[in-house]
Order: C-alpha cells, then structure tokens, then sequence
C-alpha cells in the first residue's frame, strides 16, 4: 500500500497566499470563483432556513469540514447559527480562518451590526483519519447541519478514510440534521476522460491526469487536478453508489445530488438568488457593459452568451442588450461538480 497523499494536499493549502479582491478580480477564473460561492451561499441558506422552519429551541450548532481559510465564515452569519466548528487538515489555513473569524466579530461589535456574531473553535486534524469527537472541545456536542464543500473527495483515497470521514460527519450529528457539500461529478469526469485522446484533459484554466484509461478502482482512484491559480494537487474520484453505500452504514439517507448547472438553473430563478448572483458578481456581463471591461476569455468563448442575446432581442418586449455569463472555459470547470444533501435518520422507537 502505498503512502497517504494527505501530507502534500495539506503542504498545498498551506502555501495558497491569502489575496485581495482587486488582485483575486485579475484572475482568470474570478467569476467562476464567485459562482461556486454563489453555489454555496444558496445551499447553505437553503438548510440554515430549514433549520428555522423547525422551530428548534436548542442553539444552531453546524460543522464545518475542510473550512479552509473560512471562506464560508459569512455564510454562516448570515445563516443565524450559534456556535461553529471548523476543521480542516492545513494548519495554516486553520490559523488563517481563526483570524479571520476574529476580524469578523470584532467588526460585527465595533460596527454594532444587527444579529448574532456565532461563537467558534478551530481544528487542525486530517478528518479521513482522526475521531473528531475527541478533539471537540465539548465531546458531547450535537450538530444540526455538517458542511464538506469541495473537500469530501479527498477522503476516498482509501475505504478506511471515507469510513473514517462519514463517521466523523454522523457521529455528532443530530438524528434529522443535514449532511451538505458539493465534489467533483466522477461521471462527468470519466466522460471527459473518455473523449480525450489520451490521459490528459483539460482547457487554458484547468487540466485534469489520469495514470491510464483503465477502469479506475472505487477508492484511491488517483487523478492531477490544476485549476487556475488555486488547486495543483492530486484528488480522487468519488464513486456515488459506494458513497451512498457507506454513508447508510452511518444512518444518512440521501435527499438529493444535483449537477451544479441544474442546481444553477433552479435557484437563478428565486429572487434572493438572482440578487446574489448580482452582489457577488458571479457572472461576467456580455457584451462588455463598460468601455475599460476585458474578457475573461477570448471572444469566441462566447457564442452561448450571443445566442441567448438573439433570443433576448428577438423578444419585442424585451429591452435587454446584454446577459450574465461565464467563458466556456469557466463553464467546463464549474459543471464538474455536484451538489448533494444528506438527512440522519431519526431514531426508531421499538414497540
């Protein structure tokens, strides 16, 4: 068996620097970027909204697992929740989201902004090998939502780490909580690799390398993965069904999996939706609005964009002359992925 890849995924992390907006505006995948966290922003506001609905008396505890450098940490406010978890395997990174979330509530209490500032502890633990339970500061603690975004692949480098990770997402959790995240779509990526001429697949922002063409095993099915000034490190495919299998060993049942472009089309269309997509400028306009504005890609990555235009213009009643969008490059990376939502079964009362 060879060694864990664990230690340079977390050397990876650690050595991302930390950049400002107008520097991250300069990158050539900045809107695709922003729509992830779109992504994120309307799955994370769907569940802390179911948690509201229920009337629960008791705090809104959430854990969240490869947090990073606490890029959710808004979220999570805006979600009304009282107490956060954070965990991830960069040390680094753990530091970087503690102060940043001491940013945050020093800037919630200086500018006596209106709500709860939760409070929050940091981690620093490979959570496909350690028992988090023992590391909480609280070991009898009982989450009500477990949030994996764009990290949980990494735990099928072998079945005994997504073992390992599935317990530490359902152990704590409360039986009716929710399991949320979002991974790379193996299906999608097997396709591509397919229709490639050889192993390697990829565009100007991403490229993807398999060892060989060869059927991959279901756990430690290796690939590179460079994305554009962000990820170069290996990742692992996710087989669904074993995924599914594993997590009902652990009480989790399934709500939904969704493609990022259906999740995209369905929210898109609810008002909070279309004001964050704005806000957040996950889409690029087309054509450019200002004279200054450049591309992100070149201009015939953009032929999805013209065709809406002559839709659009076509309609007498419409006074659009310009649409949101993404480069086909960014589209390629951001409809690799898949949103997913699991429930913890509630305890059975036997007779």
């Amino acid at each position: 068996m060879t060694d864990s890849l664990a230690p340079i995924v977390a050397q990876h992390y650690n050595q991302i620097q930390e950049k400002g907006l107008e520097e991250r505006k300069q990158s050539r995948i900045f809107h695709m970027r922003n729509l992830n966290n779109w992504v994120k922003s309307m799955l994370i506001k769907e569940f802390a909204e179911k948690l509201k609905e229920e009337r629960d008396r008791d705090k809104k505890i959430v854990l969240d697992i490869g947090a990073g450098k606490g890029g959710d940490l808004l979220k999570w406010k805006k979600g009304g929740i009282d107490y956060l978890v954070c965990a991830d395997i960069a040390e680094t990174s753990v530091e970087q989201c503690k102060q940043r979330y001491m940013e945050m509530k020093d800037r919630h209490k200086r500018q006596r902004e209106r709500g709860y500032c939760f409070d929050a502890e940091f981690i620093t633990a490979d959570c496909t090998k350690q028992r988090l339970k023992d590391l909480y500061q609280n070991p009898d603690i009982q989450f009500n939502i477990v949030s994996i975004q764009f990290a949980f692949h990494y735990c099928f480098e072998s079945l005994a780490q997504a073992r390992t990770m599935l317990q530490n997402v359902s152990e704590c959790l409360k039986p009716g909580g929710y399991f949320i995240g979002t991974l790379p779509d193996a299906y999608e990526i097997m396709k591509r690799l397919e229709d490639a001429e050889d192993c390697t697949f990829g565009n100007d922002v991403y490229s993807i390398s398999f060892p060989s063409k060869d059927i991959p095993k279901l756990f430690g099915a290796k690939y590179d993965f460079h994305l554009e000034g962000v990820v170069d490190c290996p990742e692992f495919l996710v087989y669904f069904p074993a995924f599914l299998k594993l997590a009902e060993e652990v009480d989790l049942e399934l709500l939904y999996s969704t493609p990022f472009a259906d999740y995209f089309d369905e929210k898109q269309k609810i008002k909070e939706g279309q004001f964050l997509l704005t806000k957040m400028q996950s889409l690029e306009t087309y054509p450019p609005f200002l004279k200054n504005q450049v591309l992100m890609g070149c201009d015939d990555e953009y032929y999805h964009a013209k065709e809406k235009l002559k839709l659009i213009t076509s309609d007498k009643e419409s006074d659009k002359d310009h649409v949101g969008t993404l480069s086909q490059s960014e589209w390629e990376v951001a409809s690799m992925y898949v949103v997913f939502a699991f429930r913890k079964k509630e305890k059975t009362v036997s007779a």
